[in-house]
């Protein structure tokens, strides 16, 4: 784990943004009018996908991949003008938020300012070509961390950004050596000692197979060397398994309390329901209630809570990444009100500091965790119902009125229990 590392990154919640879907405009500006909505779902760091040009050599559908990228050091004119992005930036920041930017490190599109003035940064195939080592990714080609040179070129990139943005996420980051990105975040700290690392770590199988073919592919406790917060993928197949009946909710529960085990003790990992990879979570949640109990849930659990632009409108349909493809905003499925209560709930100070642990109620498809406070009287509990069964679930607070932090409402515990109909529930009490 990168030592310097904070925990009370775990009362975070992320706002990814992908400026081109965004609305109609799909410009910086369009952000910019939004910005007060943004602050009010309750939000701390807005992420933005990759903001610079885009290749047009193999280009995928209509407008490309922002993941194809031709200039690190430039903005997309499409997009805007770099003076556009730096208000945004500074509207950002006069709001209380931070900015993080997408790094694509890995790779470039074929007709990238790097492969015309510095072609030998660039792995060869065995016929000498450049090319790329992951089959579908037909649009890029890929870097070659053997040359030092490029090593000093990237971190002077990522040195100027760091000027300007409060932080990085950066793609497909296993796929580059752990010492690079040593290297890189001790250099950009003189520029910016407080700047946010998030790594999209990847799942397990694909670290087995790009191992497989002799590449670099980091893990997890790798990755957590260099980086502040990592996805959630290590756990994520569990997850899907669980909402397809391929696999129950005590496997996804094991594997969460896992992590509390096999990471340092100031590990932050960053929890989603939806990413713009993945499935909008009203897709493959579709019951009204269980969505919000996975929504409530996502927000209890310890790290930083994403939100992917769209889920607060319960979009369905992720956006297209190759041509324009708007998500909705209109306010027609708005669940704002409940992120904004369950925004309080994270702000927490015991969610920044605790002993974490969760239990899974198979026959009920519930759940009920507990967050207790590492040198302090604070705890945290929660109960979450996934699969809308009647009953009760044992939730370790003696009988009473409680106020539920979830909504606002009182709540009764009875015999120690909770009916289910109540949850989400998310209660706080002194030991």
């Amino acid at each position: 784990m990168a030592y310097q590392t904070k925990t009370d990154l775990r009362n975070q919640v992320i706002y990814s943004v992908y400026v081109r879907n965004y609305s109609e405009e799909g410009t910086f500006a369009a952000v910019e009018r939004d910005l007060d909505r943004i602050k009010g779902l309750g939000v701390d760091i807005i992420w933005f996908l990759p903001i610079y040009p885009i290749g047009k050599e193999k280009r995928k559908g209509t407008l490309g991949s922002p993941y194809a990228i031709a200039d690190y050091r430039k903005v997309n004119p499409e997009l805007g003008t770099m003076d556009d992005f730096k208000r945004l930036v500074e509207e950002i920041h006069a709001r209380g938020m931070k900015c993080m930017l997408d790094i694509v490190y890995n790779h470039t599109s074929p007709d990238s300012w790097l492969v015309e003035n510095h072609p030998e940064y660039f792995y060869k195939t065995p016929d000498g070509e450049m090319g790329n080592r992951v089959g579908d990714w037909g649009d890029i080609v890929d870097l070659d961390y053997s040359n030092k040179e490029l090593w000093a070129y990237q971190i002077e990139t990522l040195k100027m950004w760091a000027g300007l943005a409060d932080g990085f996420r950066c793609d497909v980051a296993p796929l580059v050596p752990l010492e690079f990105w040593l290297e890189a975040r001790e250099e950009v700290a003189k520029v910016n000692p407080d700047c946010i690392w998030l790594s999209e770590s990847v799942e397990p199988e694909f670290i087995q197979e790009m191992r497989g073919r002799g590449m670099t592919a980091l893990s997890d406790s790798e990755i957590f060397q260099a980086f502040d917060l990592c996805y959630d993928y290590d756990i994520y197949k569990a997850f899907r398994q669980y909402l397809s009946g391929e696999g129950t909710l005590c496997d996804y529960i094991k594997e969460i309390n896992r992590q509390e085990t096999i990471y340092p003790a100031n590990y932050v990992k960053m929890r989603y329901l939806e990413n713009h990879d993945q499935e909008r979570a009203k897709k493959i949640i579709t019951g009204e209630e269980a969505l919000r109990n996975w929504t409530a849930f996502i927000y209890f659990q310890k790290g930083a809570t994403l939100l992917y632009a769209g889920q607060e409108n319960q979009n369905e349909e992720r956006p297209d990444l190759f041509d324009k493809d708007v998500i909705s905003l209109d306010g027609s499925r708005d669940i704002s009100g409940q992120l904004e209560q369950l925004y309080r709930v994270k702000k927490l100070p015991v969610m920044a500091n605790s002993s974490y642990y969760l239990t899974a109620c198979e026959e009920l498809g519930a759940v009920v965790g507990e967050h207790k406070e590492i040198q302090g009287s604070g705890r945290l509990v929660g109960a979450f119902s996934f699969e809308g069964k009647s009953g009760q679930v044992k939730i370790g607070l003696k009988d009473g009125t409680y106020r539920n932090l979830a909504d606002g409402k009182e709540i009764q515990v009875q015999d120690g229990k909770v009916d289910l109909k109540m949850c989400p529930v998310i209660v706080e009490e002194t030991l």
